[in-house]
């Protein structure tokens, strides 16, 4: 691939989850790579070759191509027009109603337009909805630029990005052969196998990806729930039915289903759909109501009035420093209410002022709830009651 001006690659919110690892693969594979991002912080801190926030495997790499000069973190907004391959790391959000708002990323690329140069391509990366991609090819119309564009879904789990960057199948999605080709051509630099589909296609099998695992996890809660209310271990019974029989072999285990992707991404599909997805809405009020379904609990069998709650762990998965979307703090709003006291402690959020050290929690708290699944609780020595619904400590009935 030829040199095009200073960048092969720019990666405009370069500095976050998605963007980064995306670029650090990138200049990994030999391209040279502009982040682009608002956040002087984290562009402060990929320049001086640290981390903004956990990715295992990343460091090393990040400190490998910023020492060989093929990735550089900046906010000028002009790098824009540096690099033939723009890839836009803004997805469609929802509003505090869970409401998507799709001009949000057309308004975003059509204000930094002046940047734009002929012969780019722009390729769509984080999940949007469906219809933005011809609302781009629109507006690029409309702007008279001659920039073809792409849709290329990322796909990746949070905490195996430089793993599954190079091993998943790449979904490319375009209205002409030439965008494909080019968005095509860069993403063989990482992975092998690339599945070309419509950008309609491509935009709902990233919201049906996420969606159906939403409501894989509502339906492991609601199975939990049963279970536990009967008397009975809920684990015991899915290490039953899940052994050596295929049919059942993707049943999980319970857990706060939340992060900044499925719930988000549900409420998109049903938005899309004229409100009319009603298993996405019951997954919803499955899996936000799960900590609802702890506290009834708790406060049926302790005098949660006189007593201090201990959470462990903030973030909204086990291994992870990203709290966003974290159910735990719903966890937390709700026992505020009917506790006496809640004391939250976690080893990888950063974010969080109101956190305390995990020593002060176990030693003044009189019941603990593991809010993330995090491999140090599970043996972890606590003398308190347990609740448990991740089942890390082979806890049977939670509570």
């Amino acid at each position: 691939m030829e040199k095009w001006q200073e960048s092969d690659v720019l990666v405009l919110g370069g500095c976050g989850h998605v963007g980064l690892p995306l670029g650090l693969a990138f200049a990994d594979a030999g391209l040279t790579v502009t982040l682009g991002d608002i956040n002087q912080s984290a562009v402060d801190r990929v320049n001086a070759g640290t981390m903004p926030h956990a990715e295992p495997g990343a460091p090393e790499v990040l400190r490998r191509t910023l020492d060989n000069g093929r990735l550089r973190a900046t906010t000028d907004i002009a790098a824009i027009g540096s690099a033939e391959h723009l890839v836009i790391v803004i997805g469609t959000p929802v509003d505090e109603h869970l409401n998507p708002d799709p001009q949000a990323v057309v308004d975003a690329i059509e204000a930094v337009a002046d940047y734009l140069v002929d012969g780019q391509i722009l390729i769509l990366r984080s999940t949007v909805f469906p219809g933005v991609t011809r609302m781009v090819e629109r507006l690029i119309e409309r702007l008279g630029k001659s920039v073809d564009v792409a849709f290329c879904p990322e796909r990746i789990a949070e905490g195996k990005a430089m793993e599954e960057l190079y091993s998943l199948p790449q979904i490319v999605a375009a209205r002409t052969d030439q965008a494909f080709d080019r968005a095509a051509e860069l993403f063989k630099i990482l992975t092998k196998t690339i599945v070309r589909v419509e950008p309609e296609e491509a935009e709902l099998a990233k919201l049906f990806t996420n969606s159906y695992r939403y409501i894989k996890f509502a339906a492991a809660n609601q199975l939990f729930m049963m279970a536990n209310d009967y008397g009975v271990d809920y684990e015991r019974i899915r290490l039953a039915v899940t052994e050596d029989y295929p049919r059942a072999a993707d049943l999980p285990g319970p857990g706060f289903a939340a992060g900044p992707c499925l719930l988000k991404d549900t409420m998109q599909l049903a938005a899309f759909n004229n409100n009319n997805f009603a298993l996405g809405q019951a997954s919803m009020q499955i899996n936000e109501g799960l900590p609802l379904y702890l506290v009834s609990k708790m406060a049926a069998r302790y005098d949660l009035d006189s007593m201090t709650v201990g959470i462990l762990g903030m973030a909204f998965k086990g291994e992870s420093d990203d709290n966003r979307s974290s159910l735990s703090y719903k966890l937390k709003r709700v026992l505020k209410v009917r506790a006496d006291e809640v004391l939250t402690s976690d080893p990888y959020v950063e974010s969080d002022a109101n956190l305390v050290p995990l020593e002060v929690v176990l030693d003044q708290a009189d019941v603990i709830v593991i809010g993330a699944p995090h491999k140090l609780y599970s043996t972890l020595e606590i003398t308190q009651p347990v609740v448990d619904i991740w089942n890390i400590r082979g806890n049977g009935v939670v509570v």
